[in-house]
């Protein structure tokens, strides 16, 4: 167990593995209301558009889609704001901030009546998830100590992909059998328990006394930065544009009965568990390599699925290592990030979370239009397909950029570069 960083209050090994568990659970909870509409699509089509869905299924399930668009925006527009915001606050302190908004927002979206307003209550409980995920992560390098600073960000991730194998199925199978709205709630049980989890037992941390909004946004100015956001939100498109419509997936293209899909996200969730744990251990190896590895392994695996989908083992293989590939790539890239972003570091661990997500709402946005149009259920595969190729190519583009600054003797730390606006 690591040790805690010179300087720190001692914390012994044990008092610093329940603290990393309190953030993780924390990361459960977001996992559980990000993925759980995913298998409970059909469903909030037909409880929040009955007129629509009985006359046309597939634009229902489609417009549905908006409600993981709405959420995926959320983090888009809350990851930096709150990040650059408070990133002088004590940051125990705004983890519970961020969990009371997340626990009283999730149970608005359980109760709240009509289509618009479950959307507009998706949008707001998406606000705090990218700050969490950012100081949650900030919080765990901390605890682990010098040289662990991916396998801290995966630690927090943990949480997350760990619901896929069995918050989100569960709660999948919860909300087909007793409703959807008792699913939003039992994650809204799931977000005070982390709330007590981490008062209880995360060790106060000082915020940044010296950052300033103006210090953190100066991230934006550094073109580095933009690739890497760039190659997470087109890159992980490919996951989206797959996981959004996994439940008509698996019951109109595999020929699956309803009450397979939870099993389906079980294997999802296996595979963005192992993905995440060793996309921790080789990011702190090298990030380069490890960004390369897992494009390269998520285009042949969403290749395949698009091939072989039908039948129940390239169905189940597929989704498997999508879901390896994509979270083994979510701690290279927020470690890319980290690097570039030079000292906006508060932003810099938020912004990975909004690039994921503007992924989630460009995947889920094509997916629908392609379904909508009449292209069928495998169409959001070969989106997922070209969004994956896409990010791979920026991935070379960014490294290429620091291999020529290399070669013309610009030995500068990664994200010193700024943009230059002309006119």
């Amino acid at each position: 167990m690591p040790s805690p960083r010179p300087g720190s209050t001692t914390l012994s090994p044990t008092r610093i593995r329940f603290a990393l568990l309190a953030l993780a659970l924390g990361g459960f909870g977001i996992g559980s209301t990000e993925f759980v509409a995913m298998g409970l699509l059909p469903n909030l089509a037909q409880d929040l558009l009955p007129g629509l869905y009985a006359a046309a299924p597939d634009a229902a399930n489609a417009q549905a889609g908006w409600l993981i668009s709405a959420y995926a925006l959320g983090v888009v527009v809350g990851a930096p704001t709150i990040a650059a915001a408070a990133a002088r606050w004590p940051r125990k302190r705004l983890l519970l901030a961020l969990l009371a908004a997340f626990t009283l927002s999730t149970i608005a979206s359980a109760l709240l009546p009509t289509f618009g307003l479950v959307l507009a209550a998706r949008f707001v409980a998406a606000l705090p998830h990218g700050a969490y995920f950012g100081i949650a992560s900030l919080v765990a390098a901390d605890l682990m100590g010098p040289g662990k600073r991916a396998r801290g960000v995966a630690l927090v991730l943990s949480g997350l992909t760990i619901a896929n194998v069995i918050g989100v199925p569960l709660i999948t199978w919860l909300g087909q059998a007793s409703g959807w709205r008792v699913a939003y709630l039992v994650v809204a049980a799931v977000f005070a328990a982390t709330f007590l989890a981490v008062a209880l037992l995360v060790p106060f941390q000082a915020g940044n006394l010296g950052a300033t909004m103006r210090s953190e946004l100066r991230a934006f100015g550094r073109l580095q930065v933009w690739f890497a956001l760039s190659i997470g939100a087109i890159g992980f498109g490919g996951l989206f544009a797959v996981y959004t419509y996994v439940a008509p997936l698996v019951i109109e293209v595999t020929g699956l009965s309803a009450a397979s899909v939870p099993l389906v996200l079980v294997v999802i969730g296996l595979g963005m568990t192992i993905g995440n744990l060793a996309g921790g251990v080789l990011a702190d190896r090298s990030v380069r390599r490890t960004m390369y590895w897992f494009f390269g392994v998520m285009l042949v695996a969403l290749a395949g699925l698009a091939l072989s989908a039908r039948f129940v083992p390239g169905l189940l293989i597929g989704v498997f290592l999508v879901g390896a590939a994509a979270a083994a790539l979510s701690p290279a890239i927020q470690a890319r990030l980290m690097d570039v972003s030079h000292d906006s570091q508060s932003i810099a661990a938020a912004l990975n979370h909004s690039a994921l997500n503007i992924g989630n709402a460009l995947g889920a946005f094509l997916g629908g239009v392609a379904i909508a149009g009449g292209l069928g259920y495998l169409a959001p595969v070969w989106i997922g397909l070209g969004l994956s190729a896409l990010g791979m190519a920026l991935t070379f583009v960014t490294f290429a950029i620091d291999r020529s600054r290399r070669r013309n003797g610009l030995h500068v730390p990664y994200g010193t570069e700024a943009i230059t606006v002309v006119g």
